[in-house]
This record gives structure tokens, sequence and C-alpha cells, in this order.
């Protein structure tokens, strides 16, 4: 494959899949580095396309997103580097679509497991078209203070004190992803940092090999020294001994290959790694190691010297050359902290949006008024009401209560309002969701809605020790209709069932109090005008509810609070809605057409 330089100051880069924290990585190391631009031009999404929301630094960006590879590198022919997070099923479609677009010429491929077959064409493909691949199952790679594949170096904390920010004097190529974040750091202790690093992926056969990407650090002059880290399993590092040998590789090389454990069992074992296996012993780590340093590389004698050996090679042949400068590690930009990792690590401060006192879905299980949602499972409906809408408030009676309002509420058949129309709305073919909201929309003063205001003028006639007679009458001067009070077809000899229901409820329960009594007063008083005048579903909820909030021990003020939010209405919402929702599925279910109203119906005024 090439040997040309794969990373520079301008590199641009397309990214495919839509993964959203590499990609904010890899923007966030561009500011810290002081790039002018982003490195970031496009994105790839087989299934979307539009713009990618993210941060440069401190300010929000959008890079463009494409369906197809083609159109992502016609419209950023500029870009030559492809980061490729597709999975082993399409990693290998995704580099062949994207090596035809002749502009993308260095590969990065994040997937795990990608045969060997397919891996071995890639090599032949990236040749023919003087390409690059890291990978499969490479982490990525890194040209420090010019540009960053994916989630190369970890979090900005580690590349910062990492010191990749700025360009050190160690190329550095290893297999394990893990370990080459930790040479980074090691690099940056025992010598200056590196200049570039490349992880090659942990698979059986990667595209470009340990010996490719050291050959290509080898002819960079910006490398003064070179490290390797390899792994059991395989015979990749013999390659590098016969380059060592032959003198392809002149530069210094402090080399470590890891599982030397592995001797210590008894049969053969797995690492990490598909490539990573212990078999016959010309792969074993203790073999390859005494071939690197057979052939002159440098060779600890265990990891814990491995950063001692590069500290000495690095003073013995770099740091003493009279050509050399020590990197300056002041000139980098820290980039701000994402607002969840902020309030994460207690950083930040900030006012929230909403505040919610009655569920909470953070945890393993969310809560209704700070108690499991199962423990509501073996209970009335009645306790979720009351958990959700009066945070707890109500005793057992008044569950119970709100239970019963909800049958009785739920539906008064097809003619009125909100049944209407649903029914409308849904013979329009219009959803259940919409045709529901139609209906919803109709409760108001006049239908459904007059709960809230038929507790207020019981709740203030009670509280200030005004008579039925005296609140009639000032209503009827004001010209005013009393909520809660009248029928368009019951009247005091055709009673309301679901107001009769309501009332020997209370009474039978023992709540039937101050405000019951005195809506039944005022009832007498508007019976003596009219027989219809009585005291209806509405009215009936709203002052026994207030009977219930008193007994429940609720003092004035609490009840105050409750009536002014308008919460009480919620429960004609809450019922009529399972009716409305039966009535839309009704006309679906018999596929009734659309509605159209029947002239004879209508008086048409000239």
């Amino acid at each position: 494959m090439s040997s040309n330089v794969l990373f520079t100051a301008a590199t641009q880069a397309i990214v495919y899949n839509q993964h959203a924290i590499p990609i904010q990585k890899m923007l966030d190391y561009d500011w810290l580095i002081n790039r002018e631009a982003p490195s970031v031009v496009a994105i790839v999404n087989p299934n979307h396309e539009g713009f990618h929301r993210c941060f440069f630094g401190p300010d929000a960006i959008t890079i463009p997103v494409y369906k197809t590879i083609k159109m992502a590198a016609t419209r950023h022919q500029k870009a030559d580097v492809f980061v490729n997070f597709a999975s082993e099923r399409s990693a290998y479609d995704a580099s062949v679509e994207a090596f035809k677009t002749e502009t993308l010429k260095t590969h990065i491929i994040l997937a795990e497991g990608m045969p060997e077959n397919e891996s071995r064409e890639l090599v032949r493909l990236a040749r023919r078209n003087d390409g690059w691949i890291l990978g499969p199952s490479s982490v990525g790679a890194i040209k420090a203070g010019q540009f960053i594949v994916g989630n190369a170096g970890g979090k900005i904390e580690n590349i910062v004190e990492s010191k990749l920010y700025r360009p050190g004097s160690v190329g550095l190529v290893a297999k394990s992803a893990g370990m080459f974040n930790e040479l980074n750091y090691l690099i940056s202790v025992y010598a200056d940092g590196i200049f570039e690093g490349a992880h090659i992926g942990g698979d059986t056969y990667p595209v470009s090999s340990m010996l490719d990407n050291l050959l290509r650090l080898e002819y960079d002059p910006n490398v003064k020294m070179l490290v390797l880290l390899g792994e059991i399993g395989g015979e990749a590092e013999y390659a590098v001994v016969e380059a060592l040998k032959s003198k392809r590789i002149k530069k210094p090389l402090v080399a470590w290959v890891s599982g030397t454990v592995a001797s210590q069992f008894e049969g053969e074992v797995q690492f990490g790694h598909a490539g990573a296996r212990s078999g016959s012993k010309h792969v074993s780590a203790e073999a390859k190691n005494k071939a690197l340093a057979d052939a002159g590389a440098h060779v600890p004698e265990s990891f814990n010297d491995f950063g001692l050996l590069i500290n000495k090679v690095f003073k013995e042949f770099v740091e003493t050359n009279k050509s050399y400068e020590k990197p300056d590690d002041e000139n980098y930009n820290i980039p701000p902290l994402d607002m969840r990792e902020a309030l994460k690590r207690n950083l930040v401060r900030k006012e929230s949006s909403i505040v919610s006192s009655i569920s909470d879905d953070r945890g393993e299980e969310p809560t209704y008024n700070g108690k499991d949602i199962t423990e509501y499972i073996e209970k009335p409906l009645g306790s979720t009401i009351n958990a959700l809408w009066f945070k707890g408030g109500l005793n057992m009676i008044g569950e119970e209560f709100l239970e019963l309002c909800l049958k009785i509420t739920a539906d008064h058949g097809p003619a009125v309002a909100t049944a209407h129309n649903a029914i409308v709305t849904s013979r329009a073919n219009r959803d259940i969701a919409t045709s529901t909201a139609a209906g919803i929309l109709t409760i108001g003063d006049r239908h459904g809605g007059a709960i809230d205001g038929a507790a207020r003028w019981a709740f203030d006639c009670v509280s200030n020790r005004v008579t039925a007679r005296s609140f009639v009458q000032e209503m009827k001067e004001k010209k005013e209709l009393i909520m809660g009070i009248g029928h368009k077809i019951k009247s005091a000899q055709n009673p309301d069932k679901r107001v009769e229901v309501l009332k020997k409820f209370a009474e039978t329960k023992g709540i039937a109090g101050s405000y019951l009594k005195f809506a039944l007063e005022v009832e007498q008083e508007t019976l003596k005008k009219k027989n219809n005048l009585i005291l209806n579903v509405d009215g009936a909820i709203g002052v026994i509810f207030l009977d219930i909030l008193a007994k429940s021990g609720k003092r004035p003020y609490e009840i105050e609070e409750i009536l002014k939010v308008g919460s009480l209405n919620g429960i004609f919402i809450l019922g009529r809605t399972i009716g409305m929702i039966g009535h839309a599925i009704d006309q679906k279910r018999m596929n009734e057409g659309i509605y159209r109203h029947p002239w004879d119906d209508i008086q048409y005024i000239s």
C-alpha cells in the first residue's frame, strides 16, 4: 500500500453512520488543537439525510448528512479520510463503495470480526487505489496536533494529559486498543509524546500490518524513534524482525509483545482480540520478544520496564540530537463540557425548563408521587389519579369517588357535543387521537366543564356564610348562569340517575357535608323558577368532592389552591375520553362514511 502521509492539519473526513459521541470527540479535538474548521465535513446515514447538530468549541454547528457515500464524496471532494462505523456485516461493502469515489484514500474500519476473505480483498483494493486502511477492529489513529479519528486517545482529559494536542517525536504502532491509549500517556511521560500513532486493529487479519505502518513512520522525517506493541498469536512481528535485519527499519525501535502470561496456562488461551491466541511456541510472546531483541529492537524485560526503556532510548537517540527542539506544551484550547457532563460532575448550575413533582422516570423503575409504579398495580385506578393529580392528598373514599366519577361520566350517548364531534371526525377518516381531541375541545362551561365552577361557588358561599336564597338572587341580578345547575332533558320529576348515585355514595360513605347540603338548598331555590334547574352531574361531582377534601383534612387554603388550578374539570375530561374513544372506534368498526348534516335539519335564513 501507499507510504504517503495519511493525515495533515488540513485533513477532512467523511464519517459513515451517524454516531454522535465519536463525531463530537473529533470536533472537540479540532477545537483543542486550534483548527480553523471542523475536520468532519459530512456524515453518511443510509436511513436519513439532512443535518447533524453538534458543537465546534462553544458554537452550535450542523454537519450535512447524506444517504450515500457517493453523494457525500461528490459534495466534499477535499475529504480523503473515510471513518467507517458500519457493523461487521456491512463494513466491507461501505469501504468498497468508498474506494469507488477515488477521493477517499484513507479508511479506518472500526467493526470487529470482519471475515478474513473480505479483509484480504480490501488489501488488494487498497493497493489498486493507492489507498490505506487501518482495521478492521481499529480504534483509530492520531496525528498529534493535526487530526484524530473516532475514539482514539480516550476522553479530552486523557488527550491533554498525554499531550496529544501537539506533535512529539515518537511513532507508535499498536495492536491493542486499550493499550494504545495507555501508551500515548506512557510516551508523553517517558519521551516527549507521539508524532503519530496508529492502531492497526485486533482482528486476525488487519488490512495494513505492523510493518506497513512502521515503515510509513520510518519514512516520515518528523518521527525520530518508533514504539511497537504487539500481541501473542500470529506472525506479524516476524515481518518486523526481517525489516530490522535488512535495515529497512533504521530508526530506534522499542518493542514489546504482550501475552507472556500465557506460558502460565497448560492449554491454549484466547485473549481479548481474535488475533490474540496462544498456540505454538513460535507465536508466543516470549519467542517474538526474543526475535525482536536479536534483530536489534530495544525490548524490555517486562512491560513494567517498557516506559523506562522508552525514556532511555529517547534520551540517547532523540534528546541528545543537536537539532532537537522541545515541543510547546501551552498552545491548546479546552473544549467546553456538554451540559449533561458538566451537571454530572457538579461543575455547573442550570435552571430547569420543567419542574415535576408528581413522577420521576430516572430510576430503575418510574415513580408516581415517590412510589414505584408497581405499587399501584393492585390498587384501584383512583389511587393512581390521586397520586398524579392530588399528590396522594385524598383518603381512600376520595379514591373510590374518583373511580365512580369516571364510570358515571364515561359516556352520555352519541348526541352530546363531545361524542358528536368525535364521531364526525372519525368518519372523516381521522385517527383515534385526532377524533378524541376534537371531542375534548368542546368541553367547557356549557358541557362538562362546570365542575370547577360549581365547586367554586359552593366553596365561596359556605366559607362566607352566604344563604342559598341570597346567592340565587345575586346570580339573577348579575344575569349569570349557576354552573352545575340545570339539565337539558332531566327535571325534578325525571331526575338524573347519575346524580342520585353520587348522592347515595356520599350518604353511604358518611361524607355528605356542608357543601352538598348547600348545593341542595340552592337546587330548591332554582326549582321555584323552573323544574329542570336541578343539581346536575357536574355540580354534584364538584360539591361532593369539596366534602371529600374537607373530610380528608384539607384546610380551606389547600382547597382554594386545588380549585384555583382547575383540576376538578379533569375528572370529566378523563371520564368522557373513555366514551369518545369508544365512539371513534365504533365508527371505524362499522366503516361509516364521511358525515354530512341533513338539509332538513337546518333552517336556512335568506
